[in-house]
């Protein structure tokens, strides 16, 4: 099983997706994806949120058109891709997902730490 980062991006932010939108148009969306989310059923690890402005550490800009964020187990890339065929994001003017697998890090990894080497929580050995 693999899990699967899903992005989800629009020209317009989702804070100003929701400041335009009327309440029967943010309840026809919520009826939308909670439909979406009973057909992916167990493969949703996380339904995720709209997110706000981002910001960066480092050189460079945010990018401006993420507009939220899902978290999917699946086999493979193709069964993520086809939960997200009717996707309600899709029905957003300019929308798209993008998806991306998310790599587990190497079995023993250790780090150096101010007390001393230690091994990462995520990576212990049962």
């Amino acid at each position: 099983m693999s899990r699967f980062l899903v992005l989800y991006r629009a020209p317009v932010s989702a804070r100003e997706q929701m400041e335009s939108s009327t309440p029967e148009q943010r309840q026809a969306g919520m009826e939308l994806w909670q439909a979406w989310a009973a057909k992916a059923g167990s493969a949703i690890v996380d339904l995720g949120a709209p997110l706000g402005d981002g910001a960066i550490v480092g050189d460079g800009e945010a990018n401006p058109d993420i507009a939220g964020f899902s978290i999917l187990d699946a086999d493979s890339q193709h069964t993520v891709l086809g939960l997200l065929q009717d996707h309600p994001h899709l029905h957003t003017p300019g929308g798209l997902i993008e998806l991306h697998e998310m790599l587990r890090p190497p079995r023993h990894v250790t780090t150096h730490h101010p007390l001393g080497r230690c091994e990462l929580p995520h990576t212990r050995r049962a």
